[in-house]
C-alpha cells in the first residue's frame, strides 16, 4: 500500500508548504482539502467566509471532501493536507502530524498569502474556524481541539520552513526504518 502521512492544523500554519515539500522528498502524491474548498468557494463566487457559512447548511460538501480523503488514504503513497485528515484517514495513516502557530502569526501569513489586510484576514479566519469547529462537531462528533490523535505536533512559529521540513523528514525516515 505504501506510506500515508496526514498533516493537519488551523489555517495559516504552513500545512500546504510542508506537505508539498515532503511529498516531493518522498515521491508521494499530494492531496489538499483546502485547495478543494477554495476552488469550490471560487466556483460559487463566494469568499471563504461566505462559503463556510454556506457549507454550514450544506453538510454534503464537507462529506464529499472528507470522503475523498478516505479514498486517497486507502490507495497509499500519499500525504494528505487537511484539517480533518488525521481523523478521516485514521485507519490508514502511518504518521499523523499536527502543525500549530499562534493566531497572530497565522493571520499575518494568511493576509500576505491572500493579499488582504490583517484585519480582513483575522475576521475571515475567526469566522471560518468557528464555523469548522461547529460543523465538525455536528457532522462527525470530532473535537478539533483534542490533539491526542496526533503522533507529532510542531509549532511552526519556532523554526523556518526548511527546519520544519528537516524535522519531519527525519520523523518519516525513522518511521520507515523502524517499520522495515
Amino acid at each position: 500500500m505504501g506510506i500515508v502521512i496526514t498533516i493537519s492544523g488551523e489555517h495559516g500554519v504552513g500545512k500546504s508548504a510542508c506537505a508539498k515539500l515532503l511529498a516531493e522528498i518522498f515521491n508521494l502524491r499530494y492531496v489538499s482539502s483546502g485547495e478543494i474548498f477554495r476552488r469550490l468557494a471560487k466556483e460559487k463566487g463566494m469568499s471563504l467566509e461566505e462559503f463556510s457559512s454556506y457549507v454550514e447548511n450544506n453538510p454534503e460538501i464537507d462529506r464529499q471532501i472528507d470522503e475523498e480523503t478516505i479514498k486517497v488514504a486507502k490507495k497509499g503513497n500519499v500525504i494528505i493536507d487537511a484539517r480533518l485528515s488525521a481523523w478521516m484517514a485514521q485507519e490508514y495513516a502511518d504518521i499523523k502530524i499536527l502543525l500549530t502557530a499562534p493566531l497572530e502569526v497565522r493571520v499575518r501569513r494568511l493576509a500576505k498569502r491572500d493579499n488582504k489586510s490583517y484585519e480582513e484576514a483575522l475576521e475571515e479566519t475567526l469566522a471560518r474556524e468557528k464555523s469548522e469547529k461547529e460543523r465538525f462537531k455536528k457532522i462527525y462528533n470530532i473535537n478539533i481541539d483534542d490533539h491526542s490523535i496526533f503522533d507529532v505536533i510542531i509549532n511552526t512559529d519556532l523554526w523556518s520552513l526548511d527546519s520544519i521540513v528537516k524535522i519531519l523528514k527525519t520523523v518519516v525516515e525513522e518511521y520507515i526504518a523502524s517499520s522495515s
